[in-house]
């Protein structure tokens, strides 16, 4: 599985949508992406990518593509 494919999975699974719902998908665009879920994504990633986001990321983490960038900043390659 690559990256990319495990990102998808997790974001579908936590906000329990499916996959072909995350192009576009912004943060609190459904009720599964609010602050709870939020966080349940955010920590989801950093178990999954073995990273710690910094609290600014946290907070700028507000689109389904968003989370790519701030991925790549960490050193994930999702290709």
């Amino acid at each position: 599985m690559t990256n990319l494919e495990k990102y998808k999975k997790i974001f579908a699974q936590t906000l329990e949508i499916s996959e072909e719902q995350l192009t576009g998908l912004t943060y609190q665009s459904i009720p599964a992406w609010d602050s709870v879920g939020h966080m349940m994504l955010t920590s989801s990633l950093e178990h999954a990518f073995d990273i710690i986001f910094d609290t600014d990321d946290i907070i700028d983490f507000n689109s389904f593509e968003k989370g790519i960038e701030i991925l790549k900043k960490y050193g994930v390659q999702l290709n």
